[in-house]
């Protein structure tokens, strides 16, 4: 690996302070009823990563009011392959929150960001 993108790669991962777990819903048939059902499969575990939080303010239809959407943004190793959908748990300054990863990952030599939302529950 490049020197200078290992360095840069060292620098974002020292800002890592969670810790998450990537897990799949996938479906498994039962060999003895035949019949199919979902699973929750653990496919990642104890990975390092950050969550940071961006509020921004938009506008509504009042000139008094603005509505507050809170971006939720994964940084995470480039090489971790993170399936649209996935739920990710990640426990970061002694909490742990349940999140879904809502769409395609932005990947770079140095790490992957993640646009994540709050899980209510599998699609």
């Amino acid at each position: 690996m490049n020197p200078y993108i290992l360095a840069a790669r060292q620098a974002v991962e020292s800002q890592y302070d969670g810790i998450c777990n990537i897990i799949e819903h996938q479906k498994v048939k039962d060999p003895k009823t035949k019949k199919s059902n979902f699973i929750e499969n653990v496919v990642k575990e104890e990975q390092a990563c950050k969550v940071s939080y961006e509020d921004i303010y938009v506008n509504t239809e009042t000139e008094t009011q603005s509505k507050v959407v809170t971006k939720i943004k994964l940084f995470i190793a480039p090489e971790l392959d993170i399936k649209p959908g996935s739920k990710i748990v990640v426990t970061q300054k002694g909490r742990t929150t349940e999140y879904k990863n809502s769409g395609e990952p932005a990947i770079y030599d140095t790490h992957q960001e993640i646009m994540l939302e709050k899980f209510k529950e599998w699609a």
